[in-house]
């Protein structure tokens, strides 16, 4: 009994090992574009080099036991369809063996992206290999081909892949069966602009790989009726515990949820300033869930106005929290002000005009999705007038302006001797104020007067004082 306990043991010891060995992750093949376009710049590097820089990034960032293989086309000669070439195959797991290879191609040919993907299916269908396909492409098909035909093809035949596709310097008129194609290969089409976007596009297809479950939960974000790239962060309900993310490149992005609730956390990520949003979703087993998220913002038109005429004014927005999400100055025009629906404050502040009423705050503006509201205010202001002078020599004075009601300063200047400031224009509030002068100039040093004037809306009051 002790030598069979003793030989279970040793058993034990030896196949434990064996038994926390990592299951290798599929392979992942790179189709790599090498056609002539690849020259052209953006942002003054060749994409040549540009994609060259970021694929060796993405590859090393891969896991240690990942299978990488890279077929390309376009890299031996001009004007040749069936210039596609096997680089590096599937069964490869050096990083460098792909470094090297995408640093020695030359960008010469064509792009037959359905001949390429036919040659990439082929080759998993003749080795019984399941296995991620992601097409780096410049361009769209120049020769005789339909790449969505081919993938739909292969899935209908049962071939096991996943297909991901990064369009490189595309034009939206430009993607439509490179979508198509991704899309039947249970994949996504990633637009890449520049090294940043390519760099982000590369390293969400290489972690959304053929050993992942397909998405069950899709999420599409739009704005005013368009479609709007945004980033999508699924967590727990009511929990900060992240469970999947995707990015929906103005098209539909997808997610793998296990049946439950989660709070769905979807940012914009172009043309709005938006906020994001957070809703909640539940997962529903053996059921395809869908969440249409809109940015439809609602608007502000703000006017200001002073004794009805369009005033220059700074304009604060904020929530009845008080956190402040919007504002700018008006210039005296009407200020369109996007935000998210909800109730809101204006905070004002007249520029170029003194006293108790030159701030004001417009409450409760309820701004509604798709709408826009109008929101008002018409300051009051007269003009004072305060001049010195001795006979016919203008004086240098300073003007101290208070609230009679509050005796708070609300205003002060200088005259000086020049007829463009003396005597001084103050742009004031409707009221009563006390005005006390003092001579700046030597010979009347100490010389102050004081006096009370009344401001009217849309009046002028003057005042000049003879030392």
């Amino acid at each position: 009994m002790k030598l069979l306990a003793f030989i279970l043991c040793v058993f034990c010891f030896i196949i434990k090992p064996f038994a926390q060995e990592p299951k290798a992750p599929s392979p992942i093949l790179f189709i790599y574009d090498a056609s002539g376009s690849m020259w052209g710049k953006l942002d003054a590097q060749t994409k040549k080099d540009i994609a060259a820089n970021v694929l060796t990034t993405t590859v090393s960032n891969l896991p240690k036991n990942q299978q990488i293989g890279l077929m390309a086309y376009g890299h031996r000669t001009k004007g040749d369809c069936e210039d596609i070439e096997y680089l590096v195959n599937l069964s490869n797991n050096s990083k460098e063996k792909i470094v090297e290879a995408v640093n020695g191609i030359n960008s010469l040919g064509k792009t037959p992206l359905a001949r390429s993907a036919t040659l990439a299916i082929n080759s998993l269908r003749d080795s019984k290999t399941k296995a991620t396909i992601i097409l780096i492409t410049d361009g769209i098909e120049s020769c005789d081909g339909n790449i969505c035909k081919v993938v739909t093809d292969a899935k209908a035949e049962g071939i096991n892949f996943k297909l991901h596709i990064v369009g490189f310097g595309l034009k939206e008129s430009e993607t439509e069966q490179l979508k198509c194609a991704a899309k039947a290969g249970d994949g996504h089409y990633y637009n890449a602009a520049d090294a940043s976007s390519l760099d982000e596009g590369l390293a969400e297809a290489t972690s959304e790989t053929i050993d992942k479950p397909n998405g069950n939960f899709s999420i599409y974000a739009t704005k005013n009726g368009q479609p709007v790239d945004a980033w999508v962060k699924v967590v727990k309900s009511g929990t900060k515990d992240e469970i999947a993310g995707t990015r929906t490149y103005r098209d539909t992005g997808w997610v793998y949820l296990p049946p439950g609730k989660y709070d769905l956390i979807v940012n914009p990520l172009e043309n709005s300033r938006i906020k994001g949003t957070t809703i909640s979703i539940e997962s529903v087993k053996d059921e395809i869930g869908h969440q249409t998220v809109s940015f439809d913002g609602g608007k502000i038109n703000l006017i200001t106005l002073n004794n009805n005429e369009g005033w220059d004014c700074t304009s604060k927005v904020t929530t009845q929290e008080g956190v402040v999400v919007g504002g700018s100055r008006t210039y005296g025009r009407p200020l369109i002000i996007e935000l998210n629906p909800g109730v809101y404050d204006i905070e004002l502040i007249a520029l170029n005009m003194k006293g108790h009423e030159s701030k004001f705050t417009i409450e409760d503006v309820i701004v509604e999705a798709t709408k826009t509201t109008d929101a008002t205010h018409n300051f009051k202001t007269g003009i004072a007038m305060i001049g010195v002078k001795s006979d016919e020599e203008l004086i240098d004075a300073l003007v101290s302006i208070n609230s009679k009601d509050t005796g708070l300063n609300v205003a002060g200047s200088r005259t000086y001797t020049s007829e463009s400031s003396n005597p001084r224009e103050f742009i004031l509030n409707p009221g009563v104020y006390d005005v006390k002068v003092t001579a700046a100039k030597k010979e009347y040093s100490g010389k102050t007067e004081t006096f009370s004037i009344e401001v009217k809306q849309g009046e002028v009051v003057t005042k000049i004082l003879n030392f």
